[in-house]
């Protein structure tokens, strides 16, 4: 038995969803089975190829819904989930009872493992530090910024690695031993600890990168990475600098994509008001009510910042 399960790559959530995920159908459903795990990333042209779908069982778990039949199973909690309005009446006309959704949760792997405990009495209380790190991090459930940004806790350690780490190797080894093994024993394999360090150090002048470009106007604080070398950044780092501060708003690119992120301070001084999903969404991105974002083809540079600026004026305007 060969189960293909994708996940939102680079993202904690997405690869702990995957984790729980296949203990969880491992267990209840095909002992011994072979996974196979892919790594899925937003950009500006999202198509699911029909050939990705070759396993005997297929998942997606914590990224977009796809109406190919060969899909077996799927989990989300973005409000975003859909690619089109058919996506969504192709989800809602589904009787497997194995496509689930729920936005109201504040991370997927939380979801899965709430349904498969309901629904299939399937508990794993070695995966529990696992689920409440997941929902920690995906739903900014910190106590403050300071624990966002110098990641003291095992979890964030993994977090940078797992977010700033290139290509999926290493995503891939770290879902195989979150399934059975504990974030601090990850987190101390020499493997990680070699990975880990020069991305610390990356971390550290990323703060320094955002410090140097950002301005905050009207609690909203906004810079522009392009031309920087930089993937990723820690999203708590704007709000660690402008603790005053209600949304963020930002430009920056990678390999395969320009990208407008877009965000709320979870220890705001003024409640956020706008859904930030709800705005992305209408330049063709999404995410959820309180963090968001758009991705452009790499060369639409000008056109992020275009989008970036009208979305922070809007943001000011409340």
């Amino acid at each position: 038995m060969r189960i293909r399960v994708f996940y939102h790559d680079h993202c904690f959530d997405g690869a702990a969803s995957a984790a729980f995920f296949s203990r969880f159908i491992e267990d209840v459903y095909y002992p011994g089975a072979e996974f196979v795990f892919t790594g899925l990333a937003h950009r500006a042209s999202q198509l699911f190829e029909d050939e990705l779908f070759d396993g005997d069982v297929n998942a997606i778990v914590d990224f977009k819904y796809s109406n190919n039949p060969r899909l077996t199973w799927w989990f989300d909690h973005h409000q975003s989930a859909f690619l089109t309005p058919e996506d969504a009446e192709h989800f809602r006309r589904d009787t497997s009872g194995r496509k689930l959704y729920d936005p109201s949760f504040k991370s997927c792997t939380l979801f899965i493992s709430e349904v498969a405990h309901r629904q299939f009495g399937f508990e794993a209380p070695d995966l529990a530090d696992l689920v409440k790190w997941a929902n920690i991090i995906d739903g900014a459930q910190y106590t403050d910024a300071k624990t966002a940004v110098e990641l003291g806790a095992p979890a964030m350690k993994l977090t940078l690695v797992i977010e700033g780490s290139k290509g999926s190797d290493a995503v891939l080894k770290i879902i195989r031993w979150m399934r059975h093994e504990q974030l601090d024993a990850i987190v101390a394999k020499p493997e990680i600890q070699a990975l880990y360090e020069p991305l610390y150090q990356r971390h550290l002048a990323s703060i320094g990168m955002i410090k140097e470009r950002a301005t905050m106007e009207k609690g909203v604080i906004f810079f522009d990475l392009i031309g920087y070398d930089i993937e990723g950044y820690n999203k708590f780092i704007p709000y660690y600098l402008f603790p005053g501060s209600t949304y963020t708003v930002s430009v920056s690119a990678s390999s395969f994509r320009t990208k407008i992120s877009v965000g709320s301070n979870p220890w705001p001084p003024a409640e956020p008001v706008h859904n930030l999903a709800s705005i992305c969404e209408r330049y063709g991105g999404g995410g959820h009510a309180r963090v968001g974002a758009i991705s452009l083809e790499p060369n639409e540079v000008e056109k992020a910042r275009l989008v970036a600026a009208e979305i922070a004026a809007e943001l000011r305007s409340s």
